[in-house]
């Protein structure tokens, strides 16, 4: 039974995240599902891997969403000559108290924003681990808290590959979802143009939300209710990468966590209390697929491991209670948009 308290509150979470959007949508023009994706991984308590070619806007994002909302960010720089006490802290010696004094790195901060995550060593791309995944750094014996809300926004690009260093499993496994921004259309690079032209419009965006908002949106977030059968069809989707011929690493049980997690804060996003098999569809490639590991046929055969998701969401069954199966064949509805079959108020 949702109460009239929790149908306020998202009735406030659509408000305020509306507004984050509307603010971000002024910086990057023409790509609103990819910053509902960002706003989703944020109130979803999660890391966002933001992977494209030069010059499409990547960091352009990371800087706009921190900027929307009034909480302290930091800009990591990563390059090979970077070391891991640049990120977490290093404890300094104190003359005059004859003690050692912690002085915190760039990860202390509620948005932290990684430039070109693969240009650094494996050993200062290790830093992060323990960050992402339990929101704390531990520095000689001494564990220190991170302020909440914590997210790391990173960015890498994915074609020039000279002097980098890829991203390791375990930490890829870290992010929530990977983004790709894209070209944008003719129309909203004139508008670009225009926009942009005279003037960076990240100097004139100000904040319309403060940190102390998104962790009461995050909590509303966690309220939002998830079925069995949701649940159970976010597992099958999980378990049928691991069985797939041309995959040789499948997800993993945090990715399961990851996209459920998302799936209700996407719901929150929409006014609804409750999480859809759609919401499962629509975030299943941007949370899975930058975690598998295609064999070497199907990359001599070029296929990617979106179209490998792709075709699993399209070969699970979908639960029935209460819904319209969609026609066979027919793809998940893009994130952002509305499904293309109806009937999903069972859940």
């Amino acid at each position: 039974m949702t109460t009239y308290d929790e149908r306020a509150n998202l009735s406030e979470l659509s408000a305020t995240a509306g507004e984050v959007l509307r603010c971000v949508e002024s910086v990057i023009e023409g790509k609103p599902e990819v910053v509902r994706l960002s706003l989703t991984v944020l109130l979803a308590e999660g890391h966002l891997l933001i992977e494209d070619v030069p010059g499409v806007g990547k960091t352009m994002l990371a800087k706009a969403l921190a900027a929307s909302v009034d909480c302290s960010v930091r800009r990591i720089q990563f390059t090979p000559d970077l070391l891991p006490s640049d990120i977490t802290g290093v404890s300094v010696y104190d003359q005059q108290r004859k003690d050692f004094e912690f002085k915190p790195g760039a990860v202390f901060a509620q948005v932290v924003i990684g430039d070109e995550i693969n240009r650094a060593s494996p050993k200062t791309q290790s830093a992060l681990l323990e960050s992402m995944e339990e929101r704390q750094v531990t520095i000689d014996g001494q564990t220190y808290e991170l302020p909440d809300p914590f997210m790391v926004v990173a960015t890498q690009n994915p074609v020039e590959m000279e002097g980098t260093y890829p991203l390791p499993e375990a930490q890829r496994d870290r992010f929530m979802a990977r983004v790709s921004i894209g070209y944008p259309s003719p129309a909203a690079e004139l508008e670009m143009l225009d926009v942009h032209g005279s003037a960076s419009p990240l100097e004139d965006l100000r904040p319309v939300a403060h940190a102390h908002d998104v962790v009461k949106l995050i909590e509303t977030v966690r309220g939002v209710h998830v079925s069995d059968a949701v649940r159970r069809y976010a597992v099958e989707l999980v378990a049928a990468t691991r069985a797939h011929p041309e995959l040789r690493l499948g997800a993993s049980p945090r990715a399961t966590l990851h996209l459920v997690r998302a799936a209700k804060a996407a719901a929150a996003l929409a006014g609804r209390e409750f999480a859809l098999p759609d919401d499962i569809q629509a975030l299943a490639a941007p949370v899975l697929a930058h975690r598998l590991l295609p064999t070497a046929q199907a990359q001599l055969n070029r296929r990617t491991a979106e179209q490998v998701v792709t075709e699993i969401v399209q070969r699970v069954p979908v639960p029935a209670v209460g819904r319209t199966p969609a026609a066979p064949g027919m793809p998940p509805a893009p994130y952002g948009q509305p499904p293309q079959h109806g009937g999903t108020r069972g859940y």
